[in-house]
């Protein structure tokens, strides 16, 4: 059976693991991601994650990271991870491994993973969605994964729902991350996106809702299979407050019906999207194109 090393860059947490061609995962690993302010010392913890699996016998290597990149990983620069800008993550990856190394987007791969062992299984037109740390898309239209012209297609998360709204800084204001992303809860309210009251919940699965809406609408599609440890951790509030505004917004003939629905995986999602990205790049079947 094949067998994928696959890795999760996370503004908050890297995380390794192997993961069958079947889906299961083993000899998992972690470590935090965040208050660095060198590059290479970051890279180092991930260095050290890598080190601790024995990579003979795997057949690929598969990634997930936050955007925006270039193509393949030639050069990542995740907006919550300031201190790697344009970094060329599928050399170091490649050369430390020695597998064939497949990076995409962590939102894309998490639409992979769903199409291939999730909650849209058989499905040919969804968008998967990631609402945690930041907002980001990854949009699946007859079957195939939308790339775009540098593979960062789907970035939901930079589409504007609310003019007027959340100024974050290094964001436009009112983008979909600024009002929705725990990065903007907590700078909204002052206190841990765990700690959101009901009104804050709900407006934040109104914003989310907004923005499915409009991708229906813009798409032809009837699907959203969200992850993320903001809307899976709010859960039912959360989907109930972005069915109500799906249904308000999406109203066009086509567009009428679309529903949300959370995501099958749950916290091993992006390891098995990372995997799915990985068994796509060298031709395996992952239910997606």
């Amino acid at each position: 059976m094949d067998r994928a090393l696959a890795i999760d860059i996370g503004g908050t947490k890297f995380e390794t693991a192997v993961v069958g061609f079947d889906g299961v995962i083993s000899d998992r690993r972690r470590c935090d991601s965040t208050g660095s302010t060198d590059g290479e010392e970051l890279w180092q913890r991930l260095v050290s994650l890598v080190d601790g699996i024995d990579v003979n016998g795997l057949s690929v290597c598969g990634v997930g990271a936050g955007g925006p990149m270039r193509r393949g990983g030639i050069g990542v620069s995740p907006l919550n991870i300031p201190v790697w800008r344009d970094f060329p993550l599928h050399e170091r990856l490649s050369g430390l491994t020695g597998l064939p190394t497949h990076i995409d987007n962590d939102a894309k791969a998490l639409a992979l993973g769903e199409a291939w062992k999730g909650a849209a299984v058989g499905e040919t037109d969804f968008i998967g969605m990631v609402v945690s740390t930041g907002v980001g898309g990854g949009i699946v239209l007859d079957g195939r994964l939308l790339d775009g012209a540098d593979a960062n297609a789907g970035h939901i998360g930079h589409v504007v729902v609310e003019p007027d709204g959340t100024e974050l800084p290094d964001h436009v204001q009112g983008v979909l991350e600024a009002e929705a992303s725990g990065t903007a809860i907590s700078f909204r309210t002052g206190k841990p996106p765990a700690e959101a009251d009901a009104d804050e919940i709900r407006r934040v699965g109104t914003m989310v809702g907004r923005g499915i809406g409009s991708v229906a609408n813009l798409l032809d599609l009837k699907l959203a299979v969200v992850a993320g440890s903001v809307a899976l951790g709010y859960g039912e509030p959360f989907f109930a407050a972005a069915q109500a505004e799906i249904d308000r917004v999406a109203r066009l003939q086509h567009s009428t019906g679309t529903v949300i629905r959370a995501a099958a995986l749950g916290a091993d999602g992006p390891l098995v999207g990372a995997a799915a990205v990985g068994f796509r790049g060298i031709g395996h079947d992952v239910g997606v194109r």
